[in-house]
């Protein structure tokens, strides 16, 4: 994402005006993200790239003191370029709006850039052929809070399976960042008891960073 196309977005997300210093470390953030998403259009690392319309490589605000990590694109999210803008999307947009924030006040990424066919689950080696493309937004985003939706970002992270179930509310730690443990929205929209849980699991999460 250059910067024109950024600051579309930003206004999409209800920004009316977003003033840009060429020197400033938003600015200088945004160039090296946009560095990015150039690489991860041409990745071939996995055979993800083979069946991709685009590689997606996240949205929201960069000076955000919280990210929140999924799994990998669906196929509203190949076709659009864009994080978590269909059904699971749009329940995580509500419970963000729920707790009182805007969608525009985090960051959203995955930790595979590329849709997997049939959305199936990405597989460790496409995992770990991806995770450093995450780990360089991490570093330059610095969220004082990584929120983690479902086990397949948690495997992702810490490298070990987990039941997400055992694990949801959990605050761990990752490099001097609080990592709380939620489950993924789609996994809510199977499980419809399961949202108001998630609801206030995203709160805490919040609070959590905005705190």
């Amino acid at each position: 994402m250059n910067i024109k196309d950024f600051l579309k977005v930003m206004k999409d997300m209800g920004f009316n005006e977003v003033i840009v210093d060429n020197n400033s470390p938003l600015n200088e953030k945004i160039k090296l993200l946009n560095q990015i998403n150039q690489e991860i259009q041409n990745c071939t690392k996995c055979d993800l790239h083979k069946n991709r319309k685009q590689a997606v490589l996240g949205e929201g605000n960069p000076n955000s003191p919280i990210m929140f990590i999924g799994e990998a694109p669906g196929e509203e999210e190949d076709k659009q370029g864009r994080p978590f803008v269909g059904r699971a999307g749009q329940l995580l947009t509500k419970a963000i709006e729920t707790a009182g924030y805007k969608r525009s006040d985090v960051y959203i990424a995955n930790i595979n850039k590329c849709r997997p066919p049939n959305n199936r689950t990405p597989t460790i080696e496409e995992q770990e052929a991806c995770f450093p493309y995450l780990k360089r937004q991490i570093e330059i985003i610095n969220p004082s809070v990584l929120c983690l939706l479902g086990a397949t970002a948690y495997r992702g992270i810490f490298k070990r399976e987990t039941k997400i179930t055992k694990e949801r509310g959990s605050i761990l730690d990752y490099e001097g960042k609080k990592v709380y443990i939620t489950y993924h929205p789609a996994f809510v929209l199977r499980n419809p008891r399961e949202e108001p849980t998630f609801f206030e699991d995203i709160k805490k999460a919040l609070e959590l960073a905005f705190k």
